[in-house]
């Protein structure tokens, strides 16, 4: 078969005749690593992202829960809130939350620990965000803030 035929044939079937042979040989690849990329990093910080928000959601329900229940289980007011922050404070280390949270109590009347009373203790954690830089958290809101809380009842037969 002549040349010249050939290429007809070949342009007929869809192909170019002025394509050299191999011309986009490795193309796909970089297009492939490229896109790969665009998607995967954006990808993978929504990822971090949620389980941070996730990690502070249950350190923040184990904080206000345990605080709730170490606090009516004291033998008085002073001793319920020593033992409450403890156990929040255990509860926020364990979750590597150590600096931004808290914990506040309530009491529906005084004295805390009366029979049948009940104590509100809600944590709260401002989560920063991953990888955002100082100079963009001073402009623009770079934490989100996870709060939980816990109400405990006082039992009614409890000798104090």
């Amino acid at each position: 078969m002549n040349p010249a035929r050939r290429l007809v044939l070949r342009a007929a079937r869809g192909g170019s005749a002025h394509r050299a042979p191999g011309a986009e040989d490795g193309r796909a690849i970089l297009e492939f690593i490229f896109l790969g990329m665009l998607l995967l990093l954006p990808l993978t910080y929504l990822v971090l992202t949620a389980a941070r928000l996730q990690a502070a959601s249950f350190s923040a329900s184990l904080a206000g829960r345990e605080a709730g229940r170490a606090f009516v289980t004291a033998r008085s007011d002073d001793e319920g809130f020593a033992r409450a922050r403890a156990a929040a404070s255990l509860a926020f280390t364990d979750f590597a939350f150590d600096r931004a949270a808290e914990v506040a109590l309530s009491c529906d009347g005084s004295p805390c620990l009366r029979p049948e009373g009940s104590v509100t203790a809600t944590a709260t954690i401002a989560v920063a965000l991953p990888l955002v830089p100082d100079f963009i958290a001073a402009h623009v809101p770079a934490s989100v803030t996870v709060s939980s809380t816990h109400v405990a009842s006082v039992d009614r037969f409890v000798a104090r």
